[in-house]
This record gives structure tokens, C-alpha cells and sequence, in this order.
């Protein structure tokens, strides 16, 4: 079975030329070695919107063959913790799944299940895919959808990725898909956003968890960017970076209501 786009020529160019296109202008050539990192969190908008942060994002890192993309479940379809195992027929060429690293990752988890129902119309990994194929032609991915689960989940759930990780014996990148606050005036959105990357730079994940849920920070991948920092320390990150924070209003010129956006960098 093959999953199929379901954002192109919406959040992204259909045809593989435009898209091709794109990506030379969002991922800038960096000069010298890119930089290994454990993970990376990236937003999951329109391009015109948060293309520019998640290119520069990706561009700054080494990406290898193979990566596991965790992302919300906008529409609340399939299970919680939802793996996808079809591959992906994209307009840059197909991606597979990285079938050994999802049978350990399955056979390991309770939390985590195989399911496609999730993945069959959501974007929040569909985007994040051509900035990969952008860097790495030899990609293979983990997909897995996130629905809302308690902090203990989260836990268990990065326990079985870093084991998994762990045990793999090839290199992996971690990627979470989020964007931050919705649909708030740039101020609030900025201060509000602030708290949260606060927590992801001092790699402080139950901070994280706990300050956008009492704060009511509308940040959708709240809980696939816990499982990341969470699975990110377990594999021994030290250190994260804030690569880029914009807000949608840097596209539309409404500063009124905005979408946030950040690019970080765990390592």
C-alpha cells in the first residue's frame, strides 16, 4: 500500500519541478560540515508561511538515511500513537519506511501501534518531507501521529523510540512537527511562545509539557515535541538551539492574529 499527498498544491507545490524549485530557495547550501544532531523541531505550515524556518532548520544539520517524524493528529482520527508502515509516493520521488527501525520500535512499545487511519489525511508529517529529500536522496522515515496523551505516555512512549534508536546501529534524526501559538496577536503569540522554547532550550520536556498545558498555549505538537526531548535526552542530548522564530504575519502583514513558528536544533 502506498500513502498518497494529501497538501499538495495547498501547503506545498504538486508538480516535482515547482517543488523542486522551492526547496533550492528554502534550504540554503551551508558552507563546511553540517552539524550531527539527535533531533530537530520544525514547523508544519503553508511554505510562504514557515518554508524559510524549516529550511534553514534542516539545511544547518547532517540528515542521514533514515528518520523518524512524529507529528499531531489535527483530526483526531486512528490511534494515539499511530506508526505508519506505507510508503510515501511524494512529488519529489517515494519514500519508504525504514522497515527495521518501525518492527523494534513496534515490537518494543505497548503505547506506540501500527496504523494507517491516522496518518491518511494528516499534514503535519506530509510537509516536512520534501526539506528531507531535499538533503538526503537515500531517505527512509518513521511516521508516527501523536493524539493528546498524559505525560506518562509521553514517557513511555520515548523510552521504546530511544531503545529502539539505541539498539539500531545506523544514525537516526528525530524530527518533531509543531507549530506554536494560534491565532493570537504577535505579541501574545511571541510572549506566550517564548515560555515554551524556554523549556525545549534548557531540554526541560515536563516543564515543556506542564507550561503549555497551564498556560493554554495553542502549540498542536505539544506532545510529539515532549516525546522528541524526552527520547532526545535519553540518547544523551546536552544542548538545543533556537535556529529561527517568525510568526505568520511576516507572510500576510496581519499582525492581528498570527501563527507561530520556531526551528530549534537538539544535540
Amino acid at each position: 500500500m502506498t500513502r498518497m499527498p494529501v497538501v499538495a498544491d495547498r501547503f506545498y507545490p504538486g508538480d516535482p519541478a515547482r517543488l523542486r524549485a522551492a526547496m533550492d530557495l528554502l534550504v540554503p547550501e551551508t558552507a563546511g560540515a553540517k552539524k550531527p544532531a539527535l533531533a530537530v523541531v520544525l514547523p508544519h505550515a503553508g511554505y510562504v508561511y514557515s518554508g524559510a524556518t524549516a529550511g534553514r532548520t534542516v539545511s544547518a544539520v547532517a540528515v542521514p538515511e533514515t528518520v523518524v517524524i512524529l507529528g499531531p493528529n489535527h483530526h483526531g482520527r486512528g490511534a494515539a500513537l499511530a506508526l505508519g508502515t506505507e510508503e510515501w509516493r511524494m512529488p519529489m520521488g517515494t519514500v519508504p519506511v525504514d522497515g527495521q527501525l518501525a518492527a523494534a520500535i513496534l515490537e518494543r512499545s505497548t503505547a506506540i501501534v501500527a496504523d494507517e487511519e491516522a496518518h491518511a489525511s494528516e499534514h503535519s508529517l506530509e510537509v516536512q518531507i520534501p526539506f528531507l529529500q531535499q538533503v538526503q536522496p537515500h531517505l527512509q522515515i518513521v511516521p508516527i501521529v501523536v493524539g493528546h496523551v498524559p505525560y506518562g505516555v509521553c514517557q513511555a512512549a520515548a523510552r521504546d523510540l530511544a531503545g529502539a534508536i539505541g539498539s539500531f546501529g545506523k544514525p537516526v534524526l528525530l524530527v518533531a512537527s509543531t507549530d506554536m501559538s494560534h491565532y493570537e496577536s504577535r505579541r501574545q503569540a511571541s510572549q506566550k511562545d517564548r515560555l515554551a522554547i524556554e523549556r525545549i532550550l534548557a531540554l526541560d520536556p515536563r516543564g515543556l509539557y506542564d507550561t503549555v498545558i497551564g498556560q493554554r498555549i495553542s502549540m498542536c505538537g505539544i506532545m510529539p515535541t515532549t516525546i522528541v526531548l524526552l527520547a532526545a535526552l535519553e540518547l544523551g542530548a546536552t544542548r538545543a538551539e533556537l535556529v529561527e522564530y517568525t510568526d505568520s504575519g511576516a507572510a500576510s502583514g496581519d499582525t492581528d492574529q498570527v501563527v507561530g513558528y520556531a526551528g530549534l536544533i537538539i544535540d
